[in-house]
């Protein structure tokens, strides 16, 4: 049935699977992101078209770790030279090039961790993205959609997905296509990626922040700017990584 409930109905076993199968995976994932922000590090989180929301939920937020960046294809007209039209173009994900100036835009450390999200994995600039990271030494988790991916055929020349180049692969359990509430005569309405991912990215942080408070020591953590002491609180922390944090309205 096609409805809220139903949708909430279908979401929950997604979401129970999910806690359980990628227990293993948060775990290497949380390792590799603390292991790197101890050494000083910053998170650098890319997701293209709807993947985008698992960066956002991952930097600049409450309740969120400091040394973290977004990056993403407007970054070429925001940060870079390129022209505003450029982002007119939907498919622009699928040309590998990119990949390169986002890479160099960003300007990472040798220490900083990646990770790198994307539903079906396939698209030029995010495997061109994810061997990049990799050819330079950075640890990389990839977030995807293990059923998607390995029912289409990859775009990028190499042969290559996202998740054949991973450190650590976290599957965010969304079905092909996305779409969990079928349609009569074919099709599905209602997605999840954008459910399961933002769980994720939480799971992550939990995990990375326990990981501090092992070693006996504090976690760089937004406070949100809208409660007093907020902004004076972030701009401390933000200050030990002067020149490496991006933040935009």
């Amino acid at each position: 049935m096609i409805s809220a409930q139903g949708y909430a109905d279908a979401v929950r076993p997604v979401l129970d699977r999910l806690l359980d199968s990628e227990a293993d995976g948060i775990t290497r994932a949380a390792d590799l992101i603390a292991d790197s922000l101890r050494d000083g590090g910053v998170l650098q989180a890319f997701g293209a078209g709807h993947s985008e929301a698992f960066a956002a939920e991952l930097v600049a937020r409450a309740g969120g770790l400091v040394p973290t960046n977004r990056l993403s294809v407007r970054d070429l007209v925001m940060h870079g030279d390129a022209p505003r039209d450029v982002l007119s173009d939907p498919k622009l994900e699928r040309d590998p090039s990119i990949a390169h100036q986002i890479y160099a835009l960003a300007a990472p450390q040798p220490r900083d961790v990646f990770v790198v999200a994307s539903q079906s994995g396939i698209n030029g600039s995010v495997v061109e993205l994810a061997a990049l990271v990799t050819e330079r030494g950075h640890p990389l988790i990839a977030v995807t959609s293990v059923e998607h991916t390995a029912r289409v055929a990859t775009r990028h020349p190499s042969g290559h997905r996202l998740a054949d180049l991973a450190d650590v692969v976290l599957d965010n359990g969304a079905p092909y296509g996305d779409a969990l509430l079928p349609l009569e005569g074919g099709g599905a309405v209602c997605a999840v990626s954008s459910v399961t991912t933002a769980l994720l990215a939480q799971l992550l942080t939990a995990e990375v922040v326990r990981r501090f408070h092992q070693a006996g020591e504090v976690p760089p953590i937004y406070l949100s700017a809208n409660v007093p002491g907020g902004d004076e609180h972030n701009l401390a922390l933000e200050s030990r990584y002067a020149g490496r944090l991006r933040r935009t309205a």
